[in-house]
């Protein structure tokens, strides 16, 4: 719900970012890596109640997923070659692996630090299965019927209640606050479901 409004605020000095960074050995799919690294230590992290280590490599692990994208179309942009969708194959994989990771990392960690439940993160992961089959098949058959979404990102993204803003938001306050991460999931949990439900409604009916 709030990724066009962040794209709006973010992509001028993301764009910005990445032309800073912009050399000659750090390729996009580098930075996606990097992400990847990150994202996955920050699950181990929290997986070892290291809380704030895991916050900060959650944090740094998104703002290099953030750059990846910028560097590509810059690089596009200046000629160079593509790779037939490749970077977006790897930053999409990637990003399904660090959120899945975390999930399984603070559900680790709250149940030994804080005897929290494992229940909610459990229905979180089923509800991210759900989501994720949902767009990732939307934006398949979208392109095979000439109906994809372009807005500049690799896939077709059908809008919805919970997107990569309010993840990485999330994910966060679970790390901030990890002695009610737990609660804090079952609610996630709810607003995921919701927004999936509602990709099946709308992919379906965008499909017809």
């Amino acid at each position: 719900m709030l990724d066009p409004a962040a794209r709006r605020v973010l992509d001028a000095p993301l764009a910005r970012a990445a032309g800073a960074l912009d050399r000659p050995w750090l390729s996009p799919d580098r930075l996606t890596a990097a992400g990847l690294v990150l994202g996955l230590g920050s699950a181990l992290a929290a997986g070892l109640q290291a809380w704030t280590a895991a916050l900060v490599l959650w944090l740094v692990s998104r703002l290099a997923d953030g750059l990846d994208g910028p560097l590509a179309r810059r690089r596009h942009a200046a000629g160079a070659p593509g790779g037939a969708g490749s970077g977006g194959f790897f930053d999409i994989t990637a990003d399904f692996c660090v959120y899945g990771s975390t999930v399984l990392g603070v559900a680790i960690g709250a149940t030994r630090g804080f005897d929290a439940p494992w229940e909610p993160f459990a229905v979180v992961l089923l509800a991210y299965y759900v989501n994720g089959t949902a767009f990732l098949a939307f934006s398949s058959i979208a392109e095979r019927a000439g109906r994809q979404l372009d807005d500049g990102r690799s896939l077709s993204f059908l809008g919805g209640l919970a997107e990569g803003t309010e993840t990485i938001a999330v994910h966060a306050l679970w790390l901030l606050l990890p002695a009610i991460a737990w609660q804090v999931a079952w609610v996630w949990a709810v607003v995921v479901a919701i927004s999936a439900a509602h990709r099946m409604w709308i992919g379906y009916r965008s499909l017809r």
